[in-house]
């Protein structure tokens, strides 16, 4: 059955119509300089589409926060709740069907990045039973699957392109409908941005972006000047849930506008200052007095930040106490429960696929529950201690003179593989066959065993490991300097370290 809805008018005057059926199954990338009309076409495309299929927009402006009113949006402010909050939220909002708008304005580049990503995989990882339509418009989308690498850091990029990869090479067989808007083309990941089959080109001017855009709509390269002719609201459409050949559009009105509307000119006051130079440049006030010009607002506590705050009863009187070198015994003992709690975590099945955020959130609150939140480890101390706890070695043994060594060895790798090499160390100086493909993927923290093949590869390429098959195909590792080496173990062995 077609659902079409009317996206504005062709250049002959007829109704140019959308077919939602078919744009649920084939994707859509929208493309144009700012001020061509990219917000103003999605904000149609959405309020058109809003009671006929479930909505989430991920809002880097807040634009879209005024479809709340209309068409009952849930807004979610992202400043004030945590990555693992917005991964719940995600798998609610999907379960209940209900449209969502998750605002991310007021954040930092970095933070934006995580945020979405949490909320992306919440929706992308519910369960069958919940695949239902859905959605999902992501504006400003070369921010969230940036080409190259940027001022972020490589965790917040890996963890928003992965979801974005996710939303649109695999989002179809989960109801999902990836609608991305981007300034530029060429700042888009190409992974993320060939799997749309519908493309909207606005007004562009740089000839890379033409072109690339000439090239999506199967125009000729002479033609790709025209992007540049094009009038605010007018696109170039093509694609099954459009035309079948290059179609010139202009986008109809909405019945929301964006919460900050374009500046105007205005014009300047009629009554000039009487003194100009004493006005501007009179003697600033003491900087004990000076106000702020836009004072700083503190966040929000979460209930997280609650939990670490709060001090037992009873703690003011130990405060002197707790300053005092603790015994041996003492710190033994809290090592032992810091690593209970660790492995406690890492029962978890889907443990090894979270982002190191939402586990170090885990851990802050488990350690709480056990009376250790004033002595938690900070996130740096964690990530030290995840990597060891997933090659299977704990606090005590971390400690020995041998895996010292083993440690500042594993140094020499990117912070992800250093686990994979103490997995592979472990099972060398225990005499355990070697980690199959499966257990070396879920120490990466990803589901493809072809991504834990390349990481032996690139270790051996260092120079620190030898792998050999044997005539059945079972896989040796020898550690080069240490002259260890592992019993011969299947690559299709189970994702559990035997000991």
């Amino acid at each position: 059955m077609t659902v079409a809805i009317g996206m504005g008018h062709t250049a002959s005057g007829a109704v140019a119509a959308l077919d939602l059926e078919e744009l649920l199954a084939t994707r859509l990338l929208v493309q144009g300089n700012s001020g061509s009309g990219k917000s103003h076409l999605l904000r149609r495309l959405l309020e058109q589409s809003a009671p006929r299929v479930q909505q989430t927009i991920i809002d880097p402006e807040g634009d879209f926060v005024t479809l709340a009113e209309r068409f009952g949006h849930l807004v979610i402010d992202a400043e004030i709740h945590s990555e693992y909050a917005l991964q719940l939220a995600g798998e609610r909002a999907r379960v209940h069907r209900v449209s969502t708008v998750l605002n991310l304005e007021g954040l930092d580049a970095e933070n934006q990045l995580r945020r979405a990503a949490a909320f992306l995989g919440g929706i992308f990882d519910v369960d069958r039973d919940h695949w239902y339509p859905m959605l999902v418009v992501v504006d400003e989308a070369q921010l969230f699957a940036p080409a190259v690498a940027g001022d972020v850091s490589d965790e917040a990029r890996k963890l928003s392109l992965g979801a974005m990869t996710n939303l649109m090479c695999r989002g179809r067989k989960r109801g999902l409908a990836g609608v991305i808007a981007t300034q530029r083309l060429a700042k888009l990941a190409k992974n993320v941005a060939a799997e749309a089959s519908n493309f909207l080109m606005g007004r562009t001017f740089l000839d890379i972006d033409m072109a690339r855009a000439a090239d999506l709509l199967g125009m000729e390269r002479r033609h790709a000047e025209t992007f540049r002719d094009l009038e605010q609201g007018h696109f170039m459409a093509l694609g099954p849930a459009l035309s079948r050949f290059p179609l010139g559009l202009r986008i109809g009105p909405t019945e929301t506008q964006p919460p900050n509307s374009v500046p105007k000119l205005m014009p300047l006051p009629e009554a000039a200052l009487e003194d100009v130079r004493a006005v501007i440049l009179a003697a600033p006030p003491p900087e004990a007095v000076r106000t702020q010009r836009r004072p700083v607002r503190p966040p929000p506590p979460d209930l997280l930040s609650q939990l670490m705050a709060a001090r037992p009863a009873g703690a003011e009187a130990r405060t002197d106490v707790a300053e005092e070198p603790a015994d041996p015994e003492v710190l033994a003992e809290r090592r032992g429960r810091l690593d209970r709690i660790l492995r406690a975590i890492l029962a978890d099945p889907e443990a090894g696929f979270r982002a190191i955020g939402v586990l170090y959130q885990d851990f802050l609150v488990r350690c709480r529950i056990e009376g250790l939140g004033a002595g938690a480890l900070d996130l740096a101390a964690f990530r030290r201690m995840l990597t060891r706890a997933r090659a299977g070695i704990g606090i005590e043994m971390a400690e020995d003179e041998v895996w010292q060594d083993v440690l500042a060895r594993a140094a020499v790798l990117p912070e992800d593989m250093q686990g994979i090499f103490m997995m592979i160390a472990r099972a060398a100086r225990e005499g355990l066959p070697c980690p199959g493909d499966l257990a070396i993927a879920r120490a990466y923290g990803t589901r493809s065993l072809g991504r834990a093949r390349r990481v032996l590869s690139y270790m051996e390429e260092q120079g620190l490991i030898v792998c050999q098959l044997d005539g059945v195909g079972r896989r040796t590792v020898t550690l080069v300097e240490l002259a260890w080496a592992t019993a011969p173990g299947s690559p299709d062995a189970g994702d559990a370290l035997a000991g």
